[in-house]
């Protein structure tokens, strides 16, 4: 079969060159038994390529599973992959077959894989390398034949290094690497995506389908597409739906686009495997040390200043550095830097030194900043000033809603 064969038979729409290395991948790597692990953001259609490895090998008349291991609880994610017996857990009231023993001949598709507890990946770890299981609640070990095909949107080496996911896990999914590109690196593919969506909506309501001029389609090709072919198809569907004319203009095209288009934080670029990365926690320690950097340095030049001139406040001491001085040793008096100034007052000693004209004595001590605690301090400044609402603190953080809610559970914030 060939490529465009494959296309024409799973959907898939595009002409790009990395595009068809994966599905190029997919097809070669389809006869063996080999695991495969599929890394993309979120929203490239990582879902069709089992789908393609399975159709196209041996076990294509077998069982395929598809499960989303972030969406499965963390209590009961043993009992949904490998089965549990009768009264083994609380509501257990009779046995069941886990997905390994049901797809026993066939495929399995482990979406989310880097979601997955540690004591679960452990037990994957065994099936993959003996397939041997046991259920939950036994002391029986089975065996199954299944073929695995993990996908993941998470930059595994930096879970890896976080202790989220175990090391040899990840050499023993990542057998045979498939990486689907982001819709930006496949800028030639996205005017034909939005024709066949606006042809597919235009059926579905029965209405004539959206046109767009030149200048449109330009800003539509150049735009970053961050939640990529989920989210052209979402803002073609709400165009097609919305808008009363069927010629869209670039003017029409830009109210439905979301203002920010790209991450406004530094953040490190995704390695040449192309995998997406967990960006969101670092993001939001940048925004904590880079709201600090500015302040702590301009406190720094204060201090160097009064040392140079023999710990004396020179005439030359502006009310507005007097006025920074106030601010920061009540912002950055915590644990983390503090400042021993003088004696300790309610007012800094270099307020008091400059209202009451005193020299002063000024010694600097900066600790180790705890990331951690700098991290959940800004979570629960943005769940305060928003009153618990999680969608417009994880906005103004920029992570996901997801994101917040496990860093919430991290650090036991209420």
């Amino acid at each position: 079969m060939t490529i465009q064969e494959i296309k024409n038979r799973f959907g898939i729409i595009g002409s790009s060159s990395l595009l068809d290395r994966a599905i190029d991948i997919a097809k070669q790597v389809a006869p063996t038994d080999l695991t495969v692990l599929i890394t993309g953001e979120s929203g490239t259609g990582k879902e069709v390529f089992p789908q393609i490895i399975h159709h196209l090998s041996a076990r294509k008349h077998g069982q395929y599973i598809a499960v989303n291991c972030g969406a499965i609880p963390e209590g009961t994610i043993d009992s949904e992959l490998f089965g549990h017996e009768k009264g083994s857990f609380t509501g257990a009231h009779e046995a069941r077959k886990g997905y390994f023993e049901v797809a026993n001949g066939g495929t399995i598709f482990l979406d989310e894989v880097a979601e997955m507890p540690h004591a679960t990946q452990a037990r994957l770890l065994r099936v993959l390398e003996s397939g041997e299981f046991i259920k939950v609640g036994s002391s029986k070990v089975q065996k199954t034949d299944v073929r695995v095909v993990a996908a993941t949107n998470v930059n595994v080496p930096q879970a890896i290094e976080k202790g989220k996911f175990r090391e040899d896990l990840y050499y023993r999914l990542n057998t045979v690497p498939i990486i689907v590109p982001p819709l930006r690196d496949r800028k030639q593919d996205i005017f034909l995506l939005f024709r066949k969506f606006a042809a597919d909506f235009s059926a579905k309501y029965r209405m004539p389908s959206i046109k767009l001029d030149a200048e449109a389609e330009q800003l539509l090709v150049n735009y970053y597409w961050q939640g990529n072919v989920r989210q052209l198809k979402n803002i073609t569907e709400q165009i097609s739906v919305i808008e009363k004319q069927r010629d869209i203009t670039a003017d029409i095209i830009r109210s439905y686009l979301p203002e920010k288009a790209m991450p406004q934080l530094p953040v490190l670029v995704n390695n040449a495997a192309g995998q997406a990365g967990d960006f969101s926690e670092r993001e939001l320690l940048y925004k904590v040390l880079f709201d600090m950097k500015k302040d702590l340095q301009d406190l720094k030049k204060i201090v160097v200043d009064l040392i140079e001139n023999d710990n004396q406040l020179n005439q030359d001491f502006a009310p507005e550095n007097a006025s920074l001085i106030k601010k920061l040793y009540q912002e950055v008096g915590t644990p983390e830097t503090t400042l021993h100034l003088g004696y300790n007052a309610t007012t800094p000693a270099f307020v008091k030194a400059k209202e009451e004209n005193v020299p002063v004595h000024a010694i600097v001590t900066e600790e180790n900043l705890s990331l951690h605690e700098l991290e959940e301090d800004m979570i629960k400044k943005a769940l305060t000033k928003h009153k618990g609402k999680r969608k417009n603190a994880a906005k103004e953080l920029g992570i996901s809603e997801r994101t917040l809610y496990r860093k919430i559970n991290e650090y036991g914030i209420k």
